[in-house]
C-alpha cells in the first residue's frame, strides 16, 4: 500500500472522529519527517506502513462508508448476545442499548437519514420497556442539525456510559468482536462505553439496580456528595411540638399503646379516639396516666426527640393565624392512629368523560377540593361540599368537549359543577393546593407557573423563569414557598410575593419530572429522567444527596412525617425507600406493574400509599420495610409480599393523585379509562 494513500486514510479517520488535536499533531509530524529526509525511513513511517495495520485501517474506512454495515453489525451482536449463556447474558445485554443509540446517531450525523430511521424502527422494541422516554426524544431526530440542537443527544454524544461487567463477560465480548471483525461495533464501544470490570462471578440480576448509568451521576460522585451533613429532623417550635409540650396532644407512641388493634376506621371511631384509648389502655398506660401532667409532657418531648431531632428553619416561615392553629389542633386531636393492622379509610374521586384530556389531579389537604389540569390548557376545581348538595356523588365531570361538559346540570339549574380557571396557553401538567386550600398553583407546557385564588376564583400571579415545559410544582408544607421542576433540567424555588425564582437547582442531566419538599422546608427532592433523585439545600442551592438505583425515569416522590425517609416511584413500577442521612436505599418495594404516579406517607409515617397506572392503590408497611435487614431479606426470599399490606384495585381508573388528610383519611383521584 502506498504511503501517501495510507496517510490520507489516517487523516480522514481523525477528521471523522473529530480528533482535531491528534490530526494536527499527526500532520506536523509528517511535515517534520519530510523536511528532514524524504528518502529515509523514520519510526513513524515504519509503524504506519505495517501491513496488518494498513489492512485494518483500510477495512475500517471502507466499512464506515456503508450504512448497511451498521444494521448488519448490530444485528450480529444482538443475536450473539441473546444466544449467550444465561449466566452472562444479563451482563452482555447491557451493552446493546448504548450501541443501538450511537449507531442511530452515527447514521444521522453521516447524512443517512432514511437508513437511520429503518435501523431505529427495526430494533427499538428491544429497548422500549426500559428506555421509552429516551426513544421518544430520539424519534424526532430527522437531520444532523437536530442532534446538535437537542441537549439530550448532545450529552449522549459527549459522555461515556458506565457499565459494570465481570472479567469473563468482558473477555467474551472482546473475543467475539475481534473474531467477527465487527469493526464499527468495536469502535462505538471503545468510544462511548466505559467498562468497570470486576473479578469473580457476574453480578446477580436481583442486584442489578446500578449496573447502567446512561446519563447521570457516577457512583463515585454520588458517594462524595452523600458525605455532606444534612439536618433531616423536624422544625423546632413547630405547632405539633408546642401542642405536645402543653399536654393537649398525645404523642404517637401513646396513641399506639392506647388504641384497639381491630375495628373499622369510620367517622364515629375518629370522633371517639380519646375515649377508646382510656377504655382499652394497658396496665402500663394506666400507671403512666396516674403520673403528673408534667411527667407526661416530659415523655412526649422525649419521644419526639428520639424519633426526630429538631432543626432551625433556613427560610423565613409564614406566621400561622390563631384560627388556623385551632383547626389544625382539632384535626390532630381526631387523628386516627394507623398501623399494619389498622388500615385507613379511602375516598376515591373518579373523573369521567375526560376524553383523554386529563393530565394531572390534586387534592386539598382536607379533601374538600379536587383540581384537574387538562390538555386544552384549562384548570378545573370541584368543591366536594357543593357536589354533595347536588347529589352528584364523587364522580367528576371533566369533559373538555363543550357540547356536554360545560352543561353539567345540578340542582342549581344550568351552572356547571366546577370552577373553571383559564390563563395558560398550553397543557396543564401539575397542580397543587396550599396547606389551607385558599391558593392553587398550576404548571404548564407554556413554561409558566400560575397562582390562583380559590376564594376569589381568579388568577393572581404568573411566574416566568423556566424556558421549557414545567412538569411539576409543589407548595411547601407551610405554604408561601413553592418549587417547580422543568424540562430545562432545573428545579426552582419561588415565593408567592416574588415573580423571580429565589434559587435555581441545576445538576440533573435530563428532565426534572417531579419535586417534593422535606417536612422541615430546608430541603427539596427532585426526581429526573436521568434515573436519579437529588436532595437540595434550599438556602445554598447545593446538591447534598444523590440517590442512584432506579432503572427508569422517576415520576413521584414522598417524604416521611419525621423527615428521615423518602420514597420514590419510577416508570417501571418500582418504589424505593431511601434513608436521607446515609443516602442509601433501605429497601425496594416491588408490586406495581406500571408507572407509579403518586406516593403519600400517613401522618405518623407508619404506612406508605402508592398510586399507579396499573389502576391500583397499594398500602405498604413502612415500619417493617425499614427494619428488615438485607441479610434476612435474602434468606427469606421475596419479602415484598409481607411489606405490601393491601392492594386496592379500581374498576378501570389509573391513580393520578394521593393525599392523607391530617386525620389520616386517604384521598385518591383518577380518571375512568375505557382503554385500560
Amino acid at each position: 500500500m502506498e504511503e501517501d494513500q495510507l496517510e490520507k486514510f489516517v487523516v480522514a479517520y481523525l477528521k471523522k472522529k473529530g480528533f482535531k488535536q491528534a490530526e494536527h499533531a499527526f500532520q506536523e509530524e509528517l511535515q517534520q519527517h519530510q523536511s528532514k529526509n524524504n528518502s529515509s525511513s523514520s519510526i513513524s513511517t515504519n509503524s504506519i506502513t505495517d501491513p496488518d495495520f494498513a489492512k485494518h485501517l483500510l477495512s475500517f474506512s471502507e466499512l464506515e462508508n456503508v450504512p448497511a454495515r451498521y444494521q448488519d453489525g448490530y444485528s450480529k451482536l444482538r443475536s450473539w448476545t441473546y444466544s449467550s449463556l444465561d449466566l452472562y447474558k444479563h451482563e452482555l445485554l447491557r451493552v446493546l442499548y448504548p450501541v443501538f443509540i450511537h449507531c442511530f446517531m452515527d447514521l444521522v450525523v453521516k447524512g443517512h437519514i432514511q437508513e437511520a430511521r429503518t435501523f431505529f424502527n427495526s430494533f427499538r422494541e428491544d429497548h422500549e420497556m426500559m428506555h421509552s422516554r429516551d426513544l421518544q426524544k430520539l424519534e424526532g431526530v430527522l437531520s444532523p442539525s437536530h442532534l446538535e440542537e437537542m441537549e439530550f443527544a448532545h450529552s449522549l454524544r459527549h459522555s461515556k456510559v458506565k457499565i459494570k461487567i465481570c472479567q469473563y463477560s468482558y473477555e467474551l465480548l472482546l473475543q467475539y468482536l475481534h473474531k467477527t471483525q465487527l469493526t464499527i461495533m468495536l469502535g462505538i464501544i471503545n468510544e462511548h462505553i466505559n467498562f468497570q470490570v470486576s473479578p469473580g462471578q457476574p453480578i446477580l440480576i436481583s442486584d442489578d439496580a446500578e449496573v447502567v448509568t446512561l446519563i447521570g451521576s457516577s457512583q463515585d460522585e454520588a458517594t462524595q456528595i452523600n458525605q455532606k451533613e444534612i439536618q433531616w429532623g423536624l422544625l423546632e417550635d413547630s405547632l405539633e411540638e408546642r401542642l405536645e409540650k402543653s399536654g393537649v396532644l398525645l404523642s404517637d407512641s401513646e396513641k399506639a399503646e392506647g388504641e384497639t388493634k381491630e375495628g373499622e376506621l369510620d367517622e364515629n371511631k375518629k370522633r371517639s379516639v380519646e375515649g377508646g384509648k382510656q377504655g382499652t389502655s394497658t396496665k402500663k398506660l394506666k400507671k403512666d396516666k396516674a403520673a403528673s401532667a408534667t411527667g407526661k409532657t416530659g415523655r412526649s418531648e422525649a419521644n419526639a426527640v428520639i424519633t426526630a431531632p429538631r432543626v432551625k428553619p433556613e427560610l423565613a416561615l409564614p406566621v400561622i393565624s390563631t384560627e388556623v392553629e385551632k383547626s389544625i389542633l382539632e384535626d390532630l386531636r381526631n387523628r386516627v392512629q394507623l398501623s399494619s393492622v389498622s388500615l385507613p379509610s379511602v375516598n376515591f374521586y373518579t373523573f369521567i368523560n375526560t376524553h383523554n384530556g386529563l393530565n394531572c389531579s390534586s387534592i386539598s389537604h382536607d379533601g374538600s377540593l379536587v383540581a384537574g389540569g387538562f390538555s386544552d390548557s384549562s384548570l378545573k376545581v370541584w368543591d366536594m361540599a357543593k357536589l354533595g348538595q347536588e347529589a352528584v356523588g364523587s364522580v367528576l365531570q371533566g369533559e373538555n368537549d363543550t357540547t356536554s361538559s360545560e352543561h353539567v346540570l345540578g340542582s342549581n339549574g344550568g351552572k356547571r359543577s366546577y370552577t373553571l380557571f383559564q390563563g395558560h396557553s398550553g397543557p396543564v401538567y401539575s397542580a397543587t393546593f396550599s396547606p389551607l386550600g385558599d391558593f392553587l398553583l398550576s404548571s404548564s407546557a407554556d413554561s409558566t407557573v400560575r397562582l390562583w385564588s380559590t376564594t376569589m376564583n381568579a388568577n393572581l400571579v404568573c411566574y416566568k423563569g423556566h424556558n421549557y415545559p414545567v412538569w411539576d410544582v409543589q407548595f411547601s408544607p407551610l405554604g408561601h414557598y413553592f418549587a417547580s421542576a422543568s424540562h430545562d433540567r432545573t428545579a426552582r424555588i419561588w415565593s408567592m410575593d416574588r415573580i423571580q425564582p429565589l434559587r435555581i437547582m441545576a445538576g440533573h442531566l435530563s428532565d426534572v419530572d417531579c419535586v417534593q419538599w422535606h417536612v422541615n422546608c430546608n430541603y427539596i427532592a427532585t426526581g429526573s429522567s436521568d434515573k436519579t433523585v437529588r436532595l437540595w439545600d434550599v438556602q445554598s442551592g447545593e446538591c447534598v444527596r444523590i440517590f442512584i438505583g432506579h432503572r427508569s425515569m422517576v415520576l413521584s416522590l414522598a417524604m416521611s412525617s419525621d423527615g428521615r425517609y423518602m420514597a420514590s416511584g419510577d416508570e417501571d413500577g418500582a418504589i424505593m425507600m431511601w434513608d436521607l442521612s446515609s443516602g442509601r436505599c433501605v429497601t425496594p418495594l416491588m408490586g406495581h406493574t406500571s408507572c407509579v404516579w403518586s406516593l403519600a406517607f400517613s401522618c405518623e409515617g407508619s404506612l406508605l400509599a402508592s398510586g399507579s397506572a396499573d389502576c391500583t392503590v397499594k398500602l405498604w408497611d413502612v415500619t417493617a420495610s425499614t427494619k428488615v435487614p438485607r441479610t434476612e431479606e435474602n434468606k427469606s426470599g421475596n419479602t415484598n409480599r409481607l411489606r405490601s399490606l393491601r392492594t386496592l384495585p379500581t374498576k378501570s381508573s389509573p391513580v393520578y393523585a394521593l393525599r392523607f388528610s391530617r386525620r389520616n383519611l386517604l384521598f385518591a383521584a383518577g380518571v375512568l379509562s375505557k382503554s385500560v
